[in-house]
């Protein structure tokens, strides 16, 4: 099958639509990986078919927990995901990627350029070194910390009434635990993602 096949059958399975052009930049995306992870060694993951279940359609799931935000922050985003791949798919997203390590905030400026993505901006620094002020309707991390680390450090970036949302594998019921005072935790769905036969859990969160 080919990637394009994968892709279009994932997102349909997903249960909703890219925009027009969506399909041709997240493929265009994957190409840019592919060739980049050759010699910077983005990511773990080097199949192409895996790319496309572990890294876009892994992403994507978790577009329609966004609700209606307008903004979003993907923090310690790696190679750009799900940011990116979810500013692709949300065209009308103002999505602010923040990844610290420079060969990877590097990409994803490349992959901003060359896939004309004009909602993006990559911030390459740590999220300590954001600047006070900054507010987004959501901030999501993927694999990036526990989540009582990404309260602690993420935490100041939500909007007044904006959320956190932690990506993780099997439901983290000691980090859930652990949620630091003045936040709980307002769903827990379990995320399936077409083709990927590991456990997959959204953990939303909001001040309380």
């Amino acid at each position: 099958m080919s990637s394009a096949d994968q892709l279009a059958g994932g997102v349909a399975a997903l249960g909703f639509a890219l925009p027009e052009g969506a399909q041709e930049k997240l493929l265009a995306y994957l190409g840019l990986l592919l060739k980049w992870n050759r010699t910077y060694n983005l990511t773990a993951v080097r199949d192409e078919a895996d790319m496309v279940t572990h890294h876009l359609l892994d992403s994507l799931a978790v577009a329609p927990h966004l609700g209606a935000a307008r903004t979003l922050a993907d923090v310690g985003s790696g190679a750009g995901l799900p940011g990116l791949a979810l500013a692709m798919a949300r065209p009308e997203l103002k999505v602010v990627s923040v990844e610290a390590v420079q060969k990877k905030a590097a990409f994803q400026q490349q992959a901003k350029i060359q896939l004309g993505l004009a909602n993006v901006e990559v911030r390459p620094e740590r999220i300590e070194a954001l600047p006070d002020g900054l507010a987004f309707d959501a901030v999501i991390s993927r694999a990036f910390s526990s989540i009582a680390d990404f309260v602690r450090l993420a935490g100041r970036l939500a909007a007044p009434q904006g959320r956190l949302l932690a990506m993780k594998g099997v439901f983290p019921a000691d980090e859930i635990a652990a949620v630091p005072a003045g936040w709980r935790v307002a769903a827990s769905p379990s995320i399936v993602v077409p083709g990927l036969k590991a456990q997959r859990h959204l953990i939303i969160l909001e001040r309380e």
